[in-house]
């Protein structure tokens, strides 16, 4: 072991590298005046501590990074997709993967009772690719432009600084669609006992696209290999008032101990031409595609073997984006993942400036040696934004170029431009399959499904909302919308 003691002594300086004589006291008009503004050292360095918080994210800002590394499994992949990461079995691709939940701010507690984030960053070939998803297979909305208002109706009240019972489910009872994703909320799923005991989920329709050009939707299913568990809601408040940090901690000490998580990633396939005529919209974020129907594939696992060695560079400053896909991987014309795809990189570039990709944890590790291409300057160009090289294209001192090979991740579409929502199919409806999931679990998960419901719903002051949120869960199913109405009136007295 090194000798700490006999290590060669570091000088402290300041940002420019000039050292400092005292860190100690600052510069004063005489020993009894005032502070004078030429003490360079104390300006900046109060200057970095007022700048040492950059905004955080809007919505995930409670959060856990690993890195570890991804391994496809089973060589059939590529009769679906020529994404290199899938080319054959036992092909490794490293990978950094950020838990989250989502409404609270920094310094929340992450055993609440929220969706959990479940990002993953592919460091592929051929570039980046993120998969940005929860542990829930399914989400409130169906449309981007709901998001704001779902998000704003979660999040303190303008007048009480307080996330309010009323703003929450006169949201919910107002938008149908969200009564799946509440079923799942408020059901055991909605307290993780730990982030290695959740599974993971793209939620949105993918696209993928073979060497031969022909197309796939697909869902993609991280199962957890350490089984689920849930915590009650008295133990979650338990694991809170020890550390409000609990699952983040569960995750260092078993990266820590050498226990490392893993995940099987599997999916669903559907080929594009079955999408027309599925009994469900295969765009819509609210629904899932029963396994009957399509049935999950495995294709690789998932290991989590190594952690940050700095969170603010490494966990903070991690930068997700579902339009940051590779050859052979695409989106679909889901409508909230269309959003996604421009919200996600905007939010980055206004947390982080424009120059974020070039962090070392968003960095690609391409064969190519990362990123080329023509960005440069803006705010942090921190490395040398390009050197003497041309920044711009076409040019004739051999920069970089297209490669002209087609994607082919197009689709067909049809129609006059206006404000559509999602063609309905055959069992389309807001109410179906949050009733099919009431139905499945068993009695005690039911039991505890609506003394959640009934005690939340006890907080709501305004009666129109309550008897609308009732309306919303008895269409799902009777019997729920029965006896949470009774178990509602006991709460109420």
């Amino acid at each position: 072991m090194k000798d700490s003691s006999k290590a060669e002594k570091r000088v402290l300086t300041n940002e420019a590298g000039a050292p400092i004589e005292n860190n100690e006291h600052s510069q004063r008009a005489g020993a009894a005046g005032p502070t004078l503004l030429q003490d360079h050292h104390l300006v900046e360095k109060l200057a970095r501590f007022n700048r040492e918080r950059i905004p955080e994210r809007v919505v995930h800002a409670v959060g856990t990074g690993v890195y570890g590394t991804f391994e496809t499994t089973h060589a059939s992949v590529s009769q679906w997709t020529c994404a290199k990461l899938f080319a054959q079995a036992g092909k490794q691709t490293p990978v950094f993967l950020r838990f989250s939940t989502v409404a609270g701010s920094r310094g929340a507690s992450d055993t609440v009772r929220d969706p959990r984030g479940f990002a993953v960053k592919f460091y592929t070939e051929e570039g980046n690719w993120d998969l940005v998803g929860n542990n829930t297979p399914v989400f409130f909305v169906r449309d981007g432009i709901k998001f704001p208002d779902f998000i704003h109706s979660q999040k303190p009240d303008p007048h009480t600084n307080r996330q309010e019972p009323d703003n929450v489910w006169d949201f919910f009872a107002h938008s149908p669609e969200t009564t799946h994703q509440v079923v799942w909320l408020f059901g055991d799923r909605g307290l993780p006992a730990s982030y290695r005991h959740i599974d993971g989920f793209g939620s949105h329709t993918f696209q993928w696209v073979n060497a031969e050009g022909a197309r796939f939707w697909v869902k993609f299913h991280f199962k957890t290999d350490q089984g689920i568990k849930c915590f009650t809601a008295e133990e979650a408040r338990a694991a809170a008032a020890e550390d409000t940090l609990h699952a983040h901690s569960d995750m260092y000490a078993a990266i820590e101990r050498g226990d490392f998580p893993s995940w099987t990633l599997k999916v669903q396939v559907m080929p594009e031409a079955e999408a027309a005529n599925y009994r469900f919209n295969p765009f819509d974020l609210t629904k899932v595609w029963p396994h009957a129907d399509y049935p999950l594939i495995p294709i690789g696992k998932l290991t989590l073997n190594r952690l940050p060695e700095n969170y603010f560079a490494e966990v903070e400053q991690v930068a997700f984006n579902p339009g940051s896909f590779v050859p052979g991987i695409g989106p679909s014309p889901d409508p909230m993942l269309q959003a996604r795809l421009f919200g996600y990189g905007d939010a980055q570039r206004y947390r982080l400036g424009i120059n974020h990709t070039r962090l070392p944890v968003n960095a690609p590790k391409s064969v190519s040696g990362g990123a080329s291409n023509y960005g440069r300057d803006g705010a942090m160009a921190f490395d040398g934004n390009g050197g003497r090289s041309v920044n711009y294209t076409p040019n004739t001192v051999g920069g970089p170029a297209p490669t002209g090979a087609p994607y082919a991740l197009g689709y067909d579409a049809t129609g006059s431009v206006g404000q559509h929502g999602l063609i309905a199919h055959r069992d389309d409806d807001d109410f179906g399959q949050a009733g099919a999931l009431y139905r499945v679990m068993d009695a005690a998960a039911k039991d505890r499904l609506i003394a959640t419901l009934a005690q939340q719903l006890s907080g709501v002051r305004r009666e129109a909302v309550r008897e609308r949120a009732l309306a919303n869960f008895t269409q799902a199913d009777a019997d729920l919308g029965h006896r949470l109405t009774q178990a509602l009136g006991a709460a109420r007295g």
